[in-house]
């Protein structure tokens, strides 16, 4: 019994080189496009405009300064490894190689401290801020805490939705 294979094999159907527009041709005319490439590519923007937004709102994190006590930071990004912050120019920066105190507050008064080592700064001066990449010292205190509330943010992040005010209520007695 002769089986047919439902499977379309598209390496066979793509050029040697793959045009800029992510379309690739057959010998028919017809466009084959790579749905795959183009979905992670959005997934991937989503989730970072997603965990973004959530990092800046969400939690205050801060750095300390020695003589200059706490010093406010917005979060960039985070993973398992370590996280991104912005702080203002005008405040300076870190340098490479140098360890850092920081603290997550989830509130006014209840936080979690670690401690991270400065794998990259830079400036941005269109941005107005010095951008730090710090990776999480391995080994102290808090790192049981840090890894759940770093596993917490990406879970939470994958499922948020903006609020644009289009849920009404009724019936409400004013």
């Amino acid at each position: 019994m002769n089986k047919s294979n439902n499977v379309i094999d598209l390496k066979a159907r793509r050029p040697s080189t793959r045009p800029t527009s992510g379309r690739v041709g057959n010998d028919t005319g017809s466009p084959v496009v790579d749905m795959t490439e183009r979905r992670n590519a959005i997934l991937v923007d989503e989730r970072r405009q997603v965990r973004r937004t959530i990092l800046t709102e969400f939690v205050g994190a801060y750095v300390v300064v020695p003589e200059r006590g706490l010093q406010k930071v917005a979060l960039y990004d985070v993973s398992d490894n370590g996280l991104a912050f912005d702080i203002d120019l005008s405040e300076g920066g870190f340098k490479v190689g140098e360890e850092v105190a920081m603290r997550v507050y989830l509130n006014h008064q209840t936080y979690f401290g670690f401690i991270a080592k400065v794998s990259n700064a830079r400036a941005i001066d269109e941005e107005g801020v010095h951008r730090h990449g710090v990776g999480f010292v391995k080994g102290t205190v808090n790192d049981v805490a840090l890894h759940h509330f770093v596993k917490f943010i990406e879970t939470v992040s994958a499922s948020l939705q903006t609020d644009h005010g289009d849920v009404m209520v009724s019936g409400l007695a004013r």
